[in-house]
């Protein structure tokens, strides 16, 4: 069939990301496959890193992974998916190795073929323009498009009542924040969390952690309608460019009695991860989410020192199937309060969502078809 895609055509750098609207044609679903009609994407900054990282031979791509929509054909071999549902795509798994088995789906052995080669696992392609192979298959589902070939393991059927450009972000970015708290720290109400960078990831962290009753949340962020945000859900904040105050460590330590029981980042700037380490406690965890920098540099003497935890998290540790539900409940009962971080864009000013958001006017730009 033919569909409407923002294509990359070729690398970004890390100040120019250009779309091109063009037509390809996508492949009927396999039978393992479903067909999804599009109708919101959340921008992600996943989307426009990896293009600085692919080499020249995998473009012309398709991107976009936080897709949401509905289903307008399934495979033979799909079950528990069907014509008419409402979907939030999320990440690939291949649900038969051994941390797939053990509920780590976000360490699936997989995960690199899966999710970024451009490709399904045979090595077939799934989008062409005329003779030119277009790669696609971007977390199983490259869903800067109108329609998306996706799969039963990174659909979750949602209810139908529900608007889909609120939801789209659930695939990845307020999962990872979320589930970087509930699955991976799990903290009890009087352990302190920082969250350095107060973009969708930071402020979804923030908003799962004062949702489950953690009483002392510190955002540390430079831009000041982001840390207004913060202090919306009841946290304490840190201007990290103020001029004439102690360090940043210092003023979290201040704020958290000692020392921040857990740390969280999202920029994925070496400085900023070296700050949030030295912000902890003895016996401290830092999680560090963002993509980017290649190297991060440790306080080796604090570490040694100290016992603290350095460590990453893909998705927060979350399983899309009971996350995204999950989410949807807290939602609900007003434990997660997202809603207003979310800015829609029709998908042909991609453009300035892009700006929008890197400039930090927006937290969450959704793109509409």
């Amino acid at each position: 069939m033919q569909t409407t895609v923002a294509l990359a055509a070729g690398p970004f750098t890390a100040t120019e990301h250009e779309f091109v609207f063009t037509e390809v044609e996508l492949d009927d679903p396999r039978p393992d496959e479903v067909l999804v009609r599009v109708v919101a994407t959340g921008l992600c900054h996943t989307d426009l890193t990896v293009p600085t990282m692919l080499p020249a031979e995998m473009f012309p791509t398709v991107l976009g992974h936080e897709g949401a929509g509905v289903v307008e054909a399934v495979g033979s071999e799909v079950t528990g998916i069907e014509v008419g549902d409402h979907v939030v795509m999320s990440f690939r798994s291949c649900g038969a190795c051994g941390p797939c088995g053990a509920g780590d789906v976000g360490y699936c052995e997989q995960n690199i073929l899966l999710n970024y080669m451009g490709m399904r696992p045979d090595g077939s392609t799934t989008m062409r323009r005329g003779e030119e192979t277009v790669f696609g298959s971007f977390f199983g589902q490259s869903s800067f498009a109108r329609h998306s070939l996706a799969y039963a393991d990174n659909c979750v059927v949602v209810p139908k009542d529900l608007d889909l450009a609120l939801l789209a972000p659930y695939g990845c970015g307020f999962q990872t924040g979320a589930g970087t708290v509930l699955e991976v720290l799990k903290p009890t109400p009087d352990q302190s969390i920082v969250v350095f960078g107060t973009g969708a990831v930071g402020l979804a962290a923030i908003a799962a952690a004062r949702g489950a009753g953690v009483e002392t949340v510190v955002a540390v962020d430079p831009v000041l309608a982001r840390r207004e945000l913060a202090e919306q859900y009841g946290a304490r904040t840190v201007d990290p460019t103020e001029e004439g105050q102690a360090p940043v460590a210092d003023r979290v330590k201040e704020l958290t009695g000692g020392g921040a029981a857990y740390a969280i980042d999202t920029t994925a700037i070496p400085a900023v991860v070296l700050d949030a380490q030295r912000s902890l406690r003895a016996r401290g965890t830092l999680v560090a989410l963002g993509l980017g920098a290649p190297e991060y540099t440790i306080d080796a003497i604090d570490l040694l020192s100290s016992g603290k935890i350095v460590r990453s998290s893909i998705e927060g540790d979350a399983d899309p199937k009971q996350m995204v539900p999950e989410l949807i409940r807290r939602r609900a009962e007003g434990t997660f309060d997202v809603d207003h971080l979310i800015a829609t864009y029709p998908f042909e000013r991609i453009a300035d969502a892009i700006a929008d958001t890197t400039s930090g006017k927006v937290v969450k730009a959704v793109l509409t078809w």
